[in-house]
């Protein structure tokens, strides 16, 4: 149980409570017990949500139709390579790679596929995932990635990964900033929020950098964890681009007044909360990706913005609506009618369409 362990590291902390962003951390990636690191299912009817690459395999065919337009542009000949970041099961990526090898054989014979995954269930499910496409893909640590750069010709694909990443969560107090950390409460037997004074350090540096009008009482959610990893992107990338999926906004939106309670929620069994500290380890913690900060981090590193869409937008202008199917057949569970009705829901869905949204910052 994932629990003790925690309140072992409050115990231990000269301060008698940790960050949330530590909190988190163990609640998500703790390598016996984090939420993405055991082996329950967590996509689909039988686990905690539905992602885009469920629905239908449509998402996967537009980025490999994106990815074929863009390996033009690198050169007829040149290889290209693509890496995804953080892809799960690996259903998009075979998405992907079976319209590749289907309907665009010459690109899929000069493509490598590069998986880039923490979780050891997740790489044994991708490998049975890919089992038609073993001689292009490969499996790489995230330093292994790094170092084998500067990458040329290289597109960078990640789906709902930025918002697993751990956050800091902030109030605006009394007229100052303060942190959000975790400590145990033995009266009621359970977790409990305490506010510190933000220590020295980048978190300190993000948040006098912020010119934001936050209200008294606000709570703010800070991603440093995904700056530094688009850092780290840009900085082995010397042709190519990072296309990131995820839902999120820009800051403006992000620190609006009717979000004075942040962004972070929760999924357990396809229902909605705001309660992290329920049974840690057994429910997804996410919170909205800052766009706006992501555009920063990429140019600091030479990245620049291409694209920002939201995902029904990607959808439309990458051939979506082209995959609709004429069918005069009445059965409602033919393909052709179940794949119309996975466009339908792609475009119209208001957890998929709007909510969701596709940065693209290239270097040339």
């Amino acid at each position: 149980m994932l629990t003790p362990i925690i309140r072992r590291l409050i115990r231990q902390s000269p301060e008698q409570c940790i960050s949330f962003e530590n909190y988190m951390e163990q609640c998500l990636y703790h390598p016996e017990y984090g939420y993405y690191m055991n082996a329950k299912e967590k996509i689909g009817r039988s686990g905690d949500y539905y992602t885009s690459s469920a629905i239908g395999g449509l998402l996967g065919e537009v980025l490999a139709d994106y990815v074929v337009n863009q390996a033009d542009t690198f050169g007829s000949d040149e290889p290209v390579t693509v890496v995804e970041w953080g892809g799960g099961t690996g259903d998009m990526a075979r998405q992907l790679l079976d319209q590749m090898k289907s309907e665009h054989p010459a690109v899929y014979r000069r493509l490598s596929f590069i998986s880039v995954e923490t979780s050891v269930y997740h790489r044994t499910h991708q490998r049975r995932s890919f089992a038609g496409h073993l001689n292009r893909v490969s499996w790489l640590t995230e330093q292994d990635w790094l170092q084998q750069g500067p990458w040329e010709n290289v597109i960078v694909l990640s789906n709902e990964l930025l918002d697993a990443f751990p956050v800091h969560r902030v109030q605006f107090e009394k007229g100052q900033l303060l942190e959000i950390w975790v400590q145990w409460n033995d009266a009621d037997k359970c977790f409990s929020e305490r506010l510190m004074p933000i220590p020295s350090g980048p978190l300190q540096e993000y948040v006098r950098r912020l010119s934001l009008d936050v209200m008294e009482g606000q709570q703010l959610e800070v991603n440093l964890a995904a700056d530094a990893w688009l850092r780290r992107i840009g900085n082995a990338i010397a042709r190519g681009q990072v296309v990131t999926i995820d839902y999120g906004d820009r800051a403006d939106e992000l620190i609006a007044p009717h979000r004075m309670n942040g962004t972070l929620i929760c999924y357990r069994r396809h229902l909605a909360h705001d309660d992290p500290y329920f049974e840690p380890g057994s429910q997804d913690i996410t919170s909205h990706v800052n766009f706006t900060d992501l555009i920063r981090a990429g140019l600091a590193v030479g990245l620049q913005p291409s694209e920002f869409l939201t995902q029904k937008q990607f959808l439309v202008h990458n051939g979506l609506l082209q995959k609709l199917q004429d069918t005069l057949s009445q059965d409602p569970f033919s393909p052709a009618a179940r794949r119309n009705r996975a466009i339908r829901q792609l475009l119209l869905s208001d957890q998929m369409s709007e909510l969701f949204k596709v940065l693209i910052q290239i270097k040339r």
